[in-house]
């Protein structure tokens, strides 16, 4: 699958604009009621399915949201959440993670929270059982064991040969001194990798933490719902930026920026390079772009140009990261907008897509995009 681009998209949406189109959502002969729809980030597949198929039941959309990304949390193959999340420069896992329930307006978050991998649901908790919105660090963690939540090492073997790697390589991409290495220093780093994994007897994870050190991962996993009455929720959780300065929070637990819901409008949210969505609050710009009248992708690809705009349109720094919006109206419309049309994905180069489950089943689909070229 491909994605569109910005010229592509407008001059799409300007020809759709002669015919008033139906509204993607709407039950037919039930006014006011919605077909569910959940939307999540492309690596949400099993997520979106999850979550919809408990709103089906009758399960909160909330509540449906958070069962869904507790797969990924749970899973210690997914290294950009929860269990198996690659870890902060010290080498230790830390989670950041946001709720927001559209029927109450409430929402909790956690940053920086350790040893427990269901960050999105201890996020609900501190919705649930107190009168703050975000707990962080040591007090996320006490919180966390206070309501039952089970304390575990999160740095699975194979996050932690990546890591050890990592350190001893000292490579230039970490956060105290970023940088491009030239293609001869590429060249030697990868032969060093290799020879160091052969000794370690993790030969077979070569390119995988070959591909880690060329491009930094900044993995995450954002979810959306609504339900058939219009009720709307979201999550946004992370293991956040991979080799991170200890104590460093991006955009996932931030309300307005890695997550926004008004269950009047609809919902937003966020993967990428954290430090540039909070520089443009992103969630709550998408939503007040759709409060306003964009549709949800027009709303996305507003956003990525003003992190365009932050940069002066120079590509050959924006190049160096990616941001992926998401957005899902209250009549069940959604939509995505990449930087780029593809990027690197903790493995290889993906395109632009984000998840969707409705009546239809679960799939993924294309996300609009401003460059046609793959960041580095």
């Amino acid at each position: 699958m491909s994605g569109i681009s910005r010229r592509q998209f407008v001059k799409g949406t300007a020809a759709a604009g002669i015919a008033a189109p139906a509204i993607v959502g709407l039950k037919p002969g039930h006014a006011g009621e919605v077909n569910p729809v959940v939307i999540s980030s492309a690596n949400g597949l099993r997520a979106v399915e999850t979550a919809y198929n408990k709103i089906k039941s009758g399960v909160d959309t909330l509540e449906a949201v958070i069962a869904g990304v507790s797969i990924n949390e749970d899973d210690p193959e997914d290294n950009s959440v929860g269990l198996g999340g690659l870890p902060n420069e010290d080498g230790i896992v830390e989670l950041d993670a946001s709720v927001m329930h559209g029927p109450s307006g409430r929402a909790g978050a956690v940053g920086g929270l350790r040893d427990i991998k269901s960050a999105a649901n201890v996020a609900y908790h501190v919705m649930k059982r107190t009168d703050h919105v975000m707990l962080v660090g040591e007090g996320a963690r006490k919180f966390a064991l206070a309501h039952g939540f089970k304390e575990e090492n999160l740095l699975t073997e194979k996050s932690r040969v990546a890591w050890l790697v990592w350190k001893e390589t000292m490579s230039d991409k970490d956060s105290w001194g970023p940088g491009l290495a030239t293609p001869e220093a590429e060249k030697q780093q990868e032969q060093k990798v290799r020879g160091m994994l052969d000794e370690m007897k993790r030969g077979h994870l070569a390119d995988w933490v070959i591909g880690l050190l060329r491009h930094r991962p900044a993995g995450t996993l954002n979810c959306l719902a609504i339900n058939e009455r219009g009720d709307m929720s979201g999550s946004t959780t992370t293991s956040g930026l991979a080799w991170k300065i200890a104590g460093r929070v991006g955009d996932s637990p931030l309300i307005g920026c890695g997550l926004f819901v008004d269950n009047a409008v609809g919902g937003a949210g966020s993967t990428g390079r954290g430090e540039e969505n909070i520089k443009i609050a992103g969630g709550h710009t998408i939503v007040e772009m759709m409060r306003r009248g964009a549709s949800p992708t027009d709303a996305c690809l507003e956003a990525c140009k003003r992190v365009e705009a932050n940069y002066g349109g120079n590509k050959d720094k924006l190049v160096k990261f990616n941001m992926i919006f998401y957005a899902l109206n209250k009549k069940g419309e959604h939509g995505s907008a990449s930087l780029w049309s593809s990027a690197w994905r903790i493995d290889r180069y993906a395109g632009a897509h984000y998840a969707v489950c409705d009546a239809k089943g679960a799939r993924l689909m294309n996300s609009a995009f401003l460059y046609d070229q793959q960041a580095r």
